[in-house]
């Protein structure tokens, strides 16, 4: 039988072993060419192309994506990451058309000063999460979300601090500009946006937070499945100096009441 040594050094050179093994593997898919990564890409989405010409068409989008998301990700000071998912064989035309089909109402009336059901609220958490209060539903990719709600009512235009207020005593439907190509490779981190305020897009404010560097940021769910995002959430950057919020989160904000 082998000593407590010689296992010890079996175990080492095996565990040694597998590193450069792994080492070697995400080498080799990083120098891949690519048209080896899209193959790689196809395989784990399970993309499918009805012919030869529809797949040269795919890798054309699909290789310019992947520099655009190379270029971004190559800047250091960036707060946050693009990531090649799911949608890096559409176009940012293709995807918006595809995702984002919130309609916006007749300008809201309603203004920072208007009455609503927490403006008497004068101090709220430093954080919240509503999902470990189990409030919120799991991710689903919903592509367009046709949500029914039968009665809701509005926070304050273009008040982050009415927002605040709402997201802290619950979770909140928010509507954002989601059509940048930022936005549809987002990865992780703080966004804080290549985005306007054409209202695209209805997501779920389900809590808020500061980052370890101190910026603080909403923690929004989306509805485009977990491979997107962070498990299918977004932290979006709070308490910007635009009034609307970064990408108009606080421009069309509500809570349902039934």
């Amino acid at each position: 039988m082998a000593s407590t040594c010689q296992r010890q050094c079996i175990c080492a050179t095996l565990f040694i072993l597998g590193f450069w093994v792994s080492q070697a593997m995400s080498r080799s898919l990083h120098e891949a060419s690519m048209p080896e990564q899209h193959e790689l890409w196809m395989g784990r989405f399970g993309r499918v192309y009805k012919d030869s010409e529809e797949k040269e068409m795919r890798f054309k989008i699909f290789k310019a994506n992947v520099e655009l998301i190379n270029s971004f990700n190559g800047v250091g000071s960036r707060s946050y990451k693009l990531s090649v998912n799911e949608f890096a064989d559409q176009t940012n035309e293709e995807f918006v058309a595809s995702r984002n089909g919130y309609k916006r109402s007749s300008p809201r009336k309603s203004s920072a000063t208007s009455p609503f059901k927490y403006q008497n609220v004068t101090k709220v958490p430093s954080s919240m999460d509503w999902r470990k209060k189990g409030a919120v539903t799991p991710v689903k990719d919903q592509g367009q979300c046709a949500a029914k709600i039968n009665g809701f009512e509005d926070v304050p235009s273009n008040s982050e601090k009415a927002l605040l207020k709402a997201v802290a005593n619950q979770p909140v439907s928010v509507a954002i500009d989601a059509s940048g190509s930022d936005f549809q490779f987002y990865s992780s981190g703080v966004f804080t946006g290549e985005c306007g305020t054409s209202l695209d897009h209805g997501v779920t404010a389900v809590g808020y937070g500061t980052s370890a560097d101190g910026t603080k940021y909403w923690l929004v769910k989306n509805s485009w499945g977990t491979e997107w995002g962070v498990d299918g959430y977004i932290m979006m950057q709070r308490d910007v100096d635009a009034s609307e919020g970064v990408c108009g989160i606080a421009m069309e904000a509500s809570y349902p009441t039934a």
